[in-house]
């Protein structure tokens, strides 16, 4: 009979935010292969986020030339990809909720229109 198994170690080339968002992710839920492929894009979109967001303080949202810096739109799309991975992952609301409830089918599209409230 096996032991409880140990969680995954993260992948070496995620970097500090990557590392960070796997951490807190792994030992709170049970992932089956899949998820933990889409955590471990998570996570590198994550560190893409980070990345971009410091070449975005150094260059500025606005380049000499008056137009916008192409990085602004790169980092949102960057954050989309992180918010539809994450979202993917169905995570639990509460992440101290018992180690299978998951929470329930989300799409991963987003809103594409405001309803009317009554």
């Amino acid at each position: 009979m096996n032991g409880p198994s140990q969680p995954p170690k993260p992948p070496v080339a995620l970097k500090t935010s990557g590392r960070a968002l796997w951490s807190a992710l792994v030992g709170q839920v049970d992932f089956d292969a899949h998820e933990l492929r889409l955590l471990h894009e998570a996570c590198r979109a994550s560190d893409r986020c980070d990345t971009l967001d410091r070449a975005l303080s150094e260059q500025g949202a606005v380049l000499p030339n008056g137009r916008p810096n192409l990085l602004l739109k790169e980092s949102r799309e960057q954050a989309i990809t992180l918010a539809r991975l994450i979202t993917a992952m169905r995570l639990p609301d509460d992440l101290s909720e018992p180690a299978g409830r998951r929470a329930q089918r989300r799409g991963a599209r987003g809103v594409y229109r405001l309803r009317a409230v009554e």
